[in-house]
């Protein structure tokens, strides 16, 4: 029964945060896009009112012309919207879901021995801590560097050597697909704090500044600017750190962590392009390296030709395959399974009728797509990969 709660919350903490990720990032990629194309207006009257950009664009059925005052306009309307629920809802969902998945199992899913052997207690702390402090450092990191001459090109340079210290360490102390999603998460805990303690109030001050009929300080709109340029960049690679975790050949790689920082880098190569196609320059060469960089990856980490399921001999006895199951899988699918306090997902494979009753889930998840055991912390080898394909694709033999 407990685990079977944890999968509602599992599936309605995962829905919840895919939709408020989607309005988080939808409206960022529509900023970034609105602020980049708009146009210089030619109505002097619109001049005289201070706006400085504006946009014509047809959009279910009705026309919509945003526009951008330079300055505030004559009159400050009362009413604003405010875009921080989108960000704040976004990491408090994805928060949620990874105390329910990660924290509350973390001997199974943050501890890896073979990458460092700690105990739960320990585990929880350092990746609370990977959170935490990687968002301070990187503000003392903005403080520090981004008001100077050429700020923009100190931080920017600083902020890559943080992230990629930042990886390595993760990929060091946890387990590989733990490693992955905290490192996304990490940066996704930046780009809200970005907005909850810079971007955010730096406006507020902005805003009050001009009612009270003062010369707002230039310095909240530089920074707010600064660290909104730095979550623009952060969101693919934080995007391909979250949907990861489903790709062991990606975390269990031999050097995951640069596996890890070279499909970032892709990320953040696609990204620039788009946001250069948005001032009409089209500039190839970003995508085009982007792409050599996931071929390269994919060649990188293709596998070494190993025995596949039609190399094993036929005619599987049951009792190999049982045999296997017994030593790499039981000790999360038992009736009282050791690495687990519950069966894994419910599923139990402790007799004959349970391991063929759930033979087709057997073959996707530890033939096809390789994902159990959760980690490979029973060391399943190839070999029993394939004999296991073998016996399915052969019509699960019960003998």
């Amino acid at each position: 029964m407990q685990t079977y709660v944890f999968e509602w919350f599992n599936i309605l903490l995962r829905w919840l945060h895919v939709i408020t990720g989607i309005a988080w990032i939808g409206a960022s990629f529509y900023f970034v896009w609105l602020d980049n194309s708009l146009e210089r207006p030619t109505d002097p009257a619109q001049l005289e009112k201070g706006v400085g950009g504006e946009l014509w664009a047809v959009h279910g059925g009705g026309f919509y012309n945003p526009q951008k005052y330079l300055v505030a306009p004559p009159t400050l309307p009362q009413h604003l919207h405010w875009f921080f629920w989108e960000s704040y809802s976004s990491w408090l969902s994805g928060f949620a879901l990874f105390s329910v998945l990660y924290l509350f199992n973390a001997n199974t899913f943050l501890i890896d021995k073979n990458v460092m052997a700690m105990s739960a207690t320990v585990a929880i702390a350092a990746a609370l801590a990977l959170l935490v402090f990687g968002w301070i450092i990187y503000d003392l990191i903005c403080r520090w560097f981004g008001d100077r001459p050429d700020g923009d090109r100190i931080v920017g340079i600083l902020i890559v050597v943080y992230v990629i210290a930042a990886v390595w360490l993760a990929c060091h102390v946890f387990a590989g697909r733990a490693a992955f999603l905290l490192s996304g998460a990490m940066l996704a805990t930046i780009m809200s704090a970005n907005v909850l303690f810079t971007i955010i109030p730096g406006q507020r001050k902005v805003l009050a500044s001009m009612r009270a009929g003062e010369a707002p300080d230039p310095i909240h709109g530089r920074r707010g600017k600064q660290r909104s340029v730095h979550n623009t960049y952060f969101t693919l690679p934080v995007i391909f750190a979250m949907l990861s975790n489903h790709y062991s050949m990606m975390y269990e790689a031999a050097n995951n962590w640069l596996v890890l920082l070279l499909m970032m880098l892709a990320g953040v190569l696609i990204r620039q392009f788009f946001i250069l196609r948005h001032k009409a320059v089209v500039d190839w060469r970003y995508p085009g390296v982007a792409v050599a960089i996931l071929i390269g990856v994919a060649v990188w980490l293709a596998p070494a030709r190993a025995p596949d399921a039609a190399a094993v001999a036929g005619n599987i006895p049951f009792a190999k395959v049982q045999q296997i199951i017994g030593e790499r899988c039981l000790q999360c699918h038992a009736t009282h399974p050791t690495l687990m306090p519950a069966p894994g997902k419910n599923i139990v494979l402790d007799t004959q009728p349970l391991v063929l009753q759930h033979a087709q889930q057997i073959y996707q998840q530890a033939v096809l797509q390789k994902t159990m055991p959760l980690g490979n912390l029973t060391h399943i080898t190839d070999e029993e990969r394939a004999l296991i394909g073998t016996w399915f694709t052969e019509g699960a033999n019960a003998k």
